[in-house]
């Protein structure tokens, strides 16, 4: 993929905070990150950030935090030049208003942007079990284009520690996202 990226990170009310947190430090600190990694939270995302890691969400460059309410910035429009979006973790209310064609509010508006545009739309589900209606919403996205990677952690490359683990899920998401991420591959590194 090209030079000087920019790409959307959503966090939505599912459980998980630790795999966004770790993905958006991922990202900053690629050899090659993008110019722009744009943040958004929902309003129960940033409850439950807090109370899954103690503390609120700052952004430092080139992470930047958007209002989850504000559809005047640059990703809320086709013509924008962002390529990449990645909803993480994404909750099944947010999967299903994205597979409705329900975009009110910007997290919904960015990934129908991504769909119509036939861009990188990766979502992260964090949820278990599924239902009937999880799985057809999820069905729907990946028949418009969208990747769906649900939050579950390998055990290869044998973690020895719950980072390790939610490293596993993170280091998918950066490869699935077009990044170069030096990362255990089966039967190569062993």
């Amino acid at each position: 993929m090209a030079e000087n990226r920019k790409i959307i990170v959503a966090v939505t009310g599912a459980s998980g905070s630790v795999y966004a947190l770790s993905l958006i430090r991922r990202l900053a600190g690629l050899k090659s990150p993008p110019t722009e990694i744009a943040t958004l939270f929902t309003e129960t995302a940033k409850q439950i950030w807090h109370h899954e890691t103690g503390e609120a969400f700052h952004g430092m460059p080139p992470v930047r935090i958007y209002e989850n309410n504000d559809f005047f910035v640059p990703f809320a429009s086709g013509s924008s030049d962002y390529d990449t979006m990645i909803i993480c973790p994404a909750s099944m209310g947010t999967i299903g208003r994205i597979a409705g064609g329900i975009s009110d509010d910007l997290v919904c508006r960015s990934a129908d942007v991504m769909l119509k545009e036939r861009r990188r739309l990766i979502i992260v589900p964090r949820e278990t079990p599924y239902n009937l209606m999880h799985i057809r919403n999820m069905e729907t996205l990946t028949l418009a284009g969208a990747v769906i990677c649900p939050a579950s952690p390998s055990f290869y490359s044998r973690p020895e520690t719950i980072n390790d683990l939610v490293m596993t899920v993170v280091e998918r998401i950066i490869s699935l996202a077009g990044f170069e991420a030096d990362t255990y591959r089966w039967m190569k590194n062993d």
